[in-house]
């Protein structure tokens, strides 16, 4: 591990940093040695007059030029790098068309989320979305369908406007029948001049097709023709379940405190028709009877398509070894020409 590493400066040969450990070592021994006398006195008793002996700033200024440069020169052996990474990612996603059912049956309260009812289309909504944000590489886009399917987002890369579309799809915002094989074969319609190597339609729907002028078989089989892959979500449970109670005009009625009316519905789930469709087209079939079964089929469904993704790093280095070893010899030189010009020493 590099101690360095956290400023950019990286080190090639950073074994010989160990070497400084020398400097130290040689400043100790050239300030406890001194120069052998050049007069011997039998007594120094005459000296004390001339008053206390005061260390030399010059010298001091002097060692501290060599061992500067010393210890540059030492770090230049070890040759100093500044680093950069650069990074270059290159993938390849999965084009995905997602089918969303905004029938009046899709009103239906048999789903919970956090110990609170929600209905089959906020459930498959916040899903939906958990979904997206898992797959950041793969274009995504959406289409909400009850009598004929509505382009709510084409197929994109920007997955925050894709949310923002994602949240206006509401029930009633086209009629309120159910037109699968419609709607898939708008599906397939945006995915079939596409050049992804991998496309794909998610259906999700209570499963019983009354209108359309495309029947879902049909559409199935478009859709295998064209090699695209196709997996049908069922949303709902079989049986009575509570539904709002809507107006003429679509509007849920509440009562006069503003909580809303329901009534218990029977709701009918059409499961063998989607397993035909999703068989014709080659697909998978998956049942949704709860938001546990909703999260694991999505979880199913990521695994099963996923996007390539190759990362490539260069680095670049840029030496600064002969800046150290130039300023090291360059205080070595001043120390040396000082030292034998202004500040000459006679013995």
């Amino acid at each position: 591990m590099n101690p360095f590493s956290d400023f950019g400066i990286t080190f090639a040969n950073p074994w010989f940093l160990l070497l400084l450990l020398v400097v130290p070592v040689l400043s100790f021994l050239k300030g406890d040695r001194g120069r052998a006398p050049s007069i011997i006195f039998s007594s120094t008793g005459a000296l004390r007059q001339l008053g206390n002996v005061v260390q030399s700033r010059t010298g001091n200024f002097l060692t501290a030029l060599y061992f500067l440069g010393l210890t540059l020169l030492l770090v230049a052996l070890a040759r100093p790098q500044t680093t950069k990474t650069i990074s270059h990612t290159e993938a390849s996603g999965v084009d995905i068309m997602i089918v969303i059912d905004v029938s009046e049956s899709m009103l239906t309260e048999d789903y919970f989320i956090g110990g609170r009812r929600y209905n089959r289309l906020e459930t498959i909504k916040q899903v939906t979305r958990k979904f997206i944000e898992g797959r950041p590489n793969d274009r995504i886009g959406i289409i909400a369908f009850g009598t004929q399917p509505y382009l709510v987002s084409p197929l994109t890369l920007d997955h925050d406007w894709l949310f923002q579309n994602l949240e206006r799809v509401q029930i009633g915002m086209v009629e309120g029948n159910t037109a699968i094989g419609s709607a898939i074969a708008s599906a397939c319609n945006r995915l079939k001049d596409k050049t992804s190597k991998s496309r794909l339609i998610i259906l999700l729907t209570e499963g019983d097709n009354n209108a359309g002028k495309v029947s879902p078989e049909t559409a199935a089989e478009i859709t295998k023709t064209l090699g695209i892959k196709f997996h049908a979500i069922g949303a709902g449970t079989n049986g009575v379940a509570p539904m709002p109670v809507v107006d003429r005009a679509g509007n849920v009625r509440t009562d006069m405190f503003g909580n809303k009316l329901y009534q218990n519905q029977e709701v009918h789930f059409n499961e063998d028709g989607l397993k035909k469709v999703a068989q014709i087209a080659g697909g998978h079939f998956y049942r949704a009877a709860d938001t546990k079964a909703l999260e694991d089929i999505y979880s199913q469904i990521d695994q099963m398509e996923k996007s390539k993704i190759e990362l490539t790093q260069y680095r670049q280095y840029r030496e600064l070894f002969p800046w150290f070893l130039g300023a090291g010899l360059a205080l070595l030189a001043t120390e040396f020409l000082l030292a034998q010009t202004v500040w000459r020493k006679i013995p």
